[in-house]
């Protein structure tokens, strides 16, 4: 696509190319590519992309741990609430994304954390 474009009195011939997800404009002689984005699964960002094999239970926003339902050595399966999670004056039922053993529970009851932050990990 060619067309003429003038900005403030002067005249530009911009040309538009595009190709398998890249995009050409010529203005004036000068050459620009641009790349199209790929757009990621909405899941992917919410959450950062992980390594599911590792097994790490996140919490999706921050708060306040309010109850812990499950210890270190505990079989959990997938769905499970493992735990309660307080923000804006709300409980979030935090439930597992695996089965498996509770290795390591890294919060404490009344702990506060971060969105995306790692709450236990199995095995």
């Amino acid at each position: 696509m060619k067309f003429k474009l003038k900005i403030k009195g002067k005249e530009y011939e911009v040309e538009i190319l595009e190709k398998e997800g890249e995009i050409k404009v010529k203005v004036g002689g000068k050459e620009f590519s641009f790349r199209e984005k790929e757009k990621e699964p909405l899941a992917q960002t919410i959450f950062p992309k992980r390594d599911f094999s590792k097994k790490e239970i996140l919490t999706p926003i921050s708060g306040v741990i309010s109850e812990i339902f499950v210890k270190e050595g505990d079989l959990v399966k997938k769905g499970q609430r493992v735990l309660i999670l307080s923000s804006m004056k709300m409980e979030n039922e935090i439930c597992s994304e695996f089965e498996g053993k509770v290795e390591k529970i890294l919060v404490k009851k009344d702990q506060r954390v971060k969105e995306k932050e790692v709450l236990m990990i199995l095995k």
